[in-house]
């Protein structure tokens, strides 16, 4: 008897991060022999810390490889605790603090905790594509708002943010250091976010996943304004600053009773982290930091000469942002003097001429209506310094021809 398959209509809802689309792109190009210069996904090919490794081995030795509280064990919780009480003016204890296998997790438990079907979620455009998949899968509606140009970066368009709320908008996503355009807050922006969340009792997620990812100033948590700690979530991850991408450890951290939710959701999920990975980010937030400044010294090396690399390019404008490790260059008349007006064409082309795999603006999202410009996205985390020189020598090259 023929079997019929009946997926769920929530299935089609459920997105992609479109970085890992091109990647399978990138990697179907080197199978066929040539060279792939990868600016397109933010992975990290910098190793973790020796003592971050040696710390998990040691865990692993010692037995630690069962199951573990659900929230995590209760020395990282309280370690993460005592970090965000340093770093953003918190005062959590433990109770505040629920483990998670990577950053990601948060984002839909965060959704699941607070969001009831129907409810609209703003999130920013260009943005994460998982805040748009989560939304729409779990039932809500997602609402965007744009990302400008500014005179030395990007920045949140808070007028537009504002203007989409509705008597149904429960919820707001905000990813300061901001993943692909690297926008950021400034002390005014910071304080009518935090405005508009109390005036319209907004629940809020605060992704930072890249707030260690700094190359000059300071991080300045959305979580210290007025009124935001107890409506707050904040997203945290060791990928990043810790190059652990790979060993999926991350956290949520906010009002008790939402953490708990997100705790019993972890016992419905994945029941916990990984045991011995939970001691090793331990020994990331207490030991020595010497193996994270040196990622940040490689990534601040590759950001100066990506950014001076782009810009050398005619018809291409790159800001030179001061956190995380994304660029976001405006390409629109580098693509119309080469012939296009579409991304992908020009994507592929640009791969099949010069190796150089990238994402694009519509990768992060649907353009609003009159958005005009035209961007790509280059993550240097993944990619070695003579690599980049390479590889946009290749682009200049191409586009200049």
């Amino acid at each position: 008897m023929t079997n019929t398959v009946h997926l769920a209509d929530r299935v089609g809802k459920l997105g992609v991060e479109t970085a890992f689309l091109v990647a399978a792109k990138a990697a179907a190009h080197a199978a066929r022999g040539n060279r792939v210069y990868p600016f397109h996904l933010g992975d990290m090919n910098l190793p973790t810390p020796g003592n971050i490794i040696e710390a998990a081995y040691l865990a692993m030795r010692e037995g630690k490889n069962g199951y573990t509280p659900n929230a995590g064990i209760p020395q990282l919780r309280e370690a993460l605790a005592t970090e965000f009480n340093t770093t953003r003016k918190t005062s959590y204890s433990l109770d505040n603090v629920a483990v998670q296998p990577g950053g990601k997790p948060v984002i839909s438990k965060f959704l699941l905790a607070l969001m009831n079907p129907g409810d609209e979620v703003l999130y920013p455009n260009p943005g994460f594509p998982i805040y748009e998949s989560q939304i729409r899968f779990h039932g809500g509606v997602a609402v965007p708002y744009p990302i400008l140009p500014g005179e030395k970066n990007f920045s949140f368009d808070l007028d537009a943010m504002e203007a989409a709320i509705t008597d149904r908008t429960r919820l707001l996503i905000v990813n300061d250091l901001h993943n692909p355009t690297s926008a950021e807050c400034s002390a005014e922006d910071r304080r009518k976010i935090a405005e508009i969340a109390v005036r319209h009792n907004l629940q809020v997620l605060l992704d930072e996943a890249y707030f260690d990812v700094r190359y000059e100033g300071e991080s300045v948590s959305l979580i210290q304004e007025k009124g935001m700690v107890e409506r707050s979530v904040i997203l945290h991850t060791f990928s990043k600053k810790y190059a652990m991408t790979g060993w999926r450890v991350g956290a949520a951290l906010g009002p008790k009773e939402i953490i708990d939710v997100i705790a019993k959701l972890n016992v419905n999920d994945e029941s916990c982290t990984s045991h011995s990975n939970q001691y090793a980010a331990c020994e990331a937030l207490q030991g020595d930091q010497a193996g994270a400044r040196e990622i940040l010294s490689t990534l601040r090396k590759r950001r100066d000469l990506t950014v001076e690399l782009l810009n050398d390019i005619e018809g291409v404008k790159c800001y030179s942002p001061g956190a995380t490790f994304y660029l976001y260059p405006d390409v629109t008349e580098a693509m119309a003097k080469a012939g296009y007006s579409d991304y992908q064409p020009f994507l592929d082309a640009v791969l099949a001429n010069t190796g150089v795999s990238i994402c694009a603006r519509t990768h992060f999202g649907t353009a609003h209506p009159g958005e005009e410009r035209k961007y790509l996205r280059f993550a240097y985390s993944g990619i070695d310094a003579r690599d980049i020189e390479a590889g946009l020598g290749k682009l200049k090259v191409f586009l200049e021809k």
